[in-house]
């Protein structure tokens, strides 16, 4: 059997190719060196773990010897997690988008040996199909062209880089912004809502809970119905359609249809973590159960399947698992989801089955109609194709149990099982907002683990610096704008859960620090590395909320609480300016920054502050089921968080228990109102 250099890295991708006939080496100088003393382009290769195409073009192409001996001779081959090196994947992800209209992974680049790109594309097959060229002649004919038109090459990426970097520019801030551009946000999701299957957009059809973060913050402020109307019924298709996991909790990664019927069927801690929030807030705003269950199965689904036996949530888990015990290399997509009805007939029997299959669409010769890879010949997709009579509920809860028993007996998917900063993050804010929104103690307990697995394991305390990845005890990678940005608001999600105060100390200090190594001060607004980063041809400033926020619209967001929170007017003097750095933005194409509209959508008033003062339980559950953007909410339950608090906020030293009751005081700008210990009172003021 190969090995090669891969064999000593921690990422799971990487160690997936680390028996590859490919001599691959991972990005790093040691490299880069090689490539320049021997005169070689670099071929760059991009995934990760969980990736359908990359598992493919690895099968076709890089177990293939002769594929192999081509690779080897001509080229430097470089492998890269993009999971463990968002930055690099970033640059060249950026020049495959802007030479050939479109990216994904996996990602083939091709660099010259000081890492310019001149060429690339996503999947190649071995041969030339699907309108696609055949990887081992582009080979070829790149080789051909390093040897016989260097020169050219060598210009043209020069020029590549120069329109890379004007590219990368953020274009002048206006001087103000206004409210027209939460307007204006809100009509292009109104024009490309689909009135029929809800989303937006035509197929494939991702989750992208940035959207709903936004218009649910849009509705909260204008009472617009159609914002509203339009992220729940979103949600709701999302959770009757087949990107669904009806039996194990959770979503997959997006539905290739318009309908949300067939997923690609990998998931995402990222995904988990935030469409747990979006199903949070419906049931605030709305008050009804059926959200509520939804966030609760994918919480459910994270602790059973994503969790770390010390608390951190691992990263994803695969789309494609083994068909075959006897075959365990033969793997096909959504195996381990799929079901036939005779296989729901014997483990149901035939009452029971009946109902089940009726309910979620279950048919004799399978319910994929178009399916031309063959994959899911006769076989079925769960999906919610009837509601339910009340009658039925309990048989078919006890019917999905037992099918959910009998799918643990197949082999499952791979898992990613690094644990990642920034996704982390994303998931303690989901069971922080859970535990209060549910009052339930084993989410609080969750978001708490998790906390402390980050802080223990990948955060100097001392200099609050932050790692990216770990795995197999070893915490690595300098962390990024989105691991501070994302923990950070854990840290404040997680305060507003148990108050614990350590939680906001934390975060000044984690805020301090990502200031320090990624803001740009003279124009605003946050890079997504650090400055002496060599390896990288340039450093970005990534503004677009995608299947994740982006670092800046979160980091934008902290600043505004933090500056409610700790009366820091430099927090919110340089949130104010990321935001005029990406006027444009806001203003012409709302649609790519949803989160960041959220952001700038917290920065304008009215914003309220809630001081709770005593033992307030009452208080926090009347706060916990409501949806309060724009608010903060503290606690002061001693003497000792008072002095801690008042150091920042010399107001709380005059706010004390009326009558020693447990008292609140709601306040607008730190203008508050009487404070009351009448829980009735409360909530009139909160409306």
């Amino acid at each position: 059997m190969h090995s090669n250099r891969l064999i000593h890295e921690k990422s799971p991708y990487l160690l997936q190719h680390a028996h590859n006939p490919v001599d691959w080496h991972a990005w790093g100088p040691e490299a880069f060196a090689q490539a320049r003393s021997e005169d070689k382009p670099i071929f760059l290769s991009v995934g990760y773990s969980t990736c359908h195409w990359c598992h493919v073009m690895e099968r076709e192409s890089f177990e293939n010897e002769e594929i192999a001996e081509v690779l080897n001779r001509y080229f430097l081959p470089i492998k890269v997690d993009r999971e463990e090196r968002p930055d690099v994947d970033r640059i060249y992800m950026t020049f495959v988008q802007a030479t050939t209209g479109s990216g994904g992974w996996p990602m083939s680049v091709w660099l010259t040996p000081d890492l310019k790109p001149f060429f690339g594309g996503t999947y190649f097959p071995p041969d030339s199909r699907y309108g696609r060229p055949g990887f081992r002649s582009v080979l070829e004919r790149i080789a051909e062209a390093w040897r016989t038109q260097r020169q050219q090459i060598v210009e043209s990426s020069e020029g590549v880089l120069s329109q890379l970097q004007a590219h990368a520019q953020t274009p002048p801030g206006a001087a103000f912004l206004t409210d027209a551009a939460l307007d204006s946000g809100f009509y292009v999701f109104r024009r490309t809502f689909d009135t029929r299957f809800a989303g937006f957009g035509d197929a494939p059809k991702f989750p992208r809970p940035v959207v709903h973060n936004f218009l649910l913050r849009y509705y909260h402020r204008t009472k617009n119905q159609e914002a509203l109307d339009m992220a729940l019924q979103t949600l709701q298709a999302m959770a009757r359609g087949g990107m669904h996991d009806h039996l194990g909790g959770g979503f997959h990664r997006y539905s290739v249809d318009a309908q949300w019927f067939v997923p690609h069927f990998e998931k995402m801690l990222y995904d988990q973590a935030q469409l747990a929030v979006s199903y949070i807030e419906a049931f605030q705003i709305t008050g009804e159960f059926f959200y509520a269950e939804v966030a609760r199965d994918i919480l459910d689904c994270v602790l059973r399947d994503m969790t770390h036996p010390d608390g951190g949530f691992y990263s994803a888990e695969d789309a494609d698992s083994t068909i075959d015990p006897a075959q365990p290399d033969v793997k096909g997509e959504g195996a381990f989801y799929l079901w036939t009805k005779e296989e729901i007939d014997q483990v149901l029997g035939a009452k029971a089955a009946e109902l089940f299959c009726r309910h979620y669409g279950v048919e004799e010769n399978g319910n994929v109609k178009q399916d031309p890879q063959g994959e899911f010949t006769g076989k079925n997709i769960l999906f919610e194709a009837h509601a339910p009579e009340a009658a039925d509920q309990e048989m078919l809860a006890e019917a999905r149990r037992k099918l959910l028993a009998a799918r643990s007996s197949r082999i499952r998917p791979h898992r990613d099982d690094k644990i990642l900063t920034a996704w982390n993050g994303l998931m303690i804010s989901a069971f922080a907002k859970a535990a209060g929104a549910f009052g339930d103690p084993r989410y609080l307990e969750a978001a708490q683990r998790a906390a402390g697995f980050i802080v223990n394991r990948m955060c100097d305390a001392q200099s609050a610096a932050l790692l990216r990845r770990f795995r197999d005890g070893d915490a690595a990678i300098p962390a990024f704008l989105d691991d501070y940005a994302f923990f950070v608001q854990a840290l404040l999600d997680l305060y507003e859960a148990d108050f614990n105060f350590a939680h906001i100390e934390l975060a000044l200090k984690l805020t301090e620090r990502q200031r320090e190594l990624f803001e740009d001060a003279e124009q605003g607004a946050f890079f997504t590395t650090v400055a002496e980063e060599r390896d990288l041809l340039m450093r970005l400033k990534d503004d677009y909320d995608g299947a994740e926020p982006s670092g800046n619209s979160v980091a934008i967001l902290n600043l505004l609480r933090l500056a409610q929170i700790a009366n820091r007017g430099d927090f919110r003097e340089s949130a104010e300016k990321a935001l005029r750095a990406f006027a444009a933005s806001l203003l012409d194409n709302g649609a790519a920054v949803p989160q960041m509209l959220a952001a700038y959508d917290y920065s304008r008033p009215p914003t309220r502050q809630i001081i709770l003062v005593g033992s307030c339980e009452p208080f926090l559950g009347v706060i916990h089921r409501r949806f309060l953007p724009r608010t903060v909410v503290l606690l002061v339950d001693s003497e000792k968080v008072r002095r801690k608090l008042a150091r920042y906020l010399p107001v709380v030293e005059s706010m004390t228990a009326v009558n020693g009751k447990a008292t609140a005081y709601v306040c607008e700008n730190y203008a508050c109102q009487l404070p009351t210990t009448e829980i009735e009172r409360f909530i009139e003021l909160l409306q």
